[in-house]
């Protein structure tokens, strides 16, 4: 029987139908790296490890397990929306791509068999870009040759790149608007649905662009997650439009310059300076107190 290391992972692929001591080598191939490369949330008291996977793992899916338990990872400060933030979602997207339905695993792709200067044959453990191993990769499956997977990665990738930009101006608007609405004397129970959908629009955003290499692992997902994303900012922006009218606002919402990380901080009122000092306190006092309870349970050496 092959064990799982995290007692999270265990739980969650019991979830979606692959318990671990029943998984195919493909399936437990896949779960090693699947018990880090997923979004996920502290749940609970104790603040246990939950990947969001009850009704499945599509954009959708972990949606719905966020909204059932109000979970929400901060409240932008603009808006007042509670906001879901992506880790890094790379095995719910790539097990809904064009890899994962056939079988092609993470190891497949960035660990492949290698040989070594005495003909002997084992797994790389030096993790990187397929296309740096082209012939011990891609060539095990693909007919075309080096430049040409490079041309179709690339544009896909520039697909991607193209309509994030577009939803990500929707998204920042949809936020200034909102705000404008609140100052305006928005009532909440005109801003609940409008919230939703810029929550909903950010969520698929993010977690369309959190998940590393989605224009290798699935383009299509990513396509599709953005331009769903691209809709529910519309949704958002249509209602505030109306909503703006009936409080005598009709000209167009100024966005200020955004268009440096200072800048994008500064507009959102970050205090930047006070952020640093909580964090440097924090890696004094919070994370040496997790060292030493970890050599306590002898997960680091003494």
């Amino acid at each position: 029987m092959w064990l799982p290391p995290s007692p999270y992972a265990a739980r969650a692929m019991e979830t979606i139908g692959k318990p671990f001591d029943k998984a195919s080598r493909f399936d437990q191939q896949a779960m090693v790296c699947g018990q880090c490369h997923v979004e996920y949330h502290f749940d609970g008291p104790n603040k246990a490890v939950k990947f969001p996977w009850d009704n499945g793992m599509k954009v959708e899916d972990m949606e719905k397990y966020y909204d059932a338990i109000t979970f929400a990872d901060w409240v932008n400060p603009l808006s007042k929306t509670p906001m879901l933030k992506a880790q890094h979602p790379e095995y719910e997207t790539w097990a809904g791509g064009i890899h994962g339905k056939n079988n092609v695993t993470c190891i497949d792709c960035h660990m492949p068999k290698v040989q070594n200067a005495e003909g002997k044959m084992y797994t790389s453990h030096k993790i990187g870009n397929p296309f740096d191993s082209f012939e011990q990769t891609c060539v095990n499956c693909h007919t075309q040759d080096k430049a040409t997977l490079q041309n179709i990665v690339a544009e896909r990738k520039e697909a991607i790149r193209v309509l994030k930009l577009k939803v990500e101006d929707q998204i920042v608007r949809a936020h200034f608007e909102a705000k404008a609405a609140w100052d305006a004397g928005a009532k909440e129970e005109d801003m609940k649905p409008i919230l939703m959908d810029i929550r909903h629009a950010q969520w698929r955003w993010d977690l369309a662009i959190a998940s590393h290499g989605i224009h290798m692992h699935a383009p299509e997902e990513g396509l599709r997650m953005l331009g769903g994303a691209l809709d529910k900012a519309a949704d958002a922006r249509t209602k505030l439009v109306r909503l703006l009218a009936s409080m005598g606002i009709t000209h167009e919402i100024p966005v200020p310059d955004i268009s440096t990380k200072a800048k994008a901080q500064a507009a959102i009122g970050l205090n930047m300076q006070q952020i640093k000092a909580e964090k440097e306190d924090f890696l004094k006092t919070v994370v040496p107190q997790w060292d030493e309870q970890a050599r306590k349970n002898g997960l680091l050496s003494q």
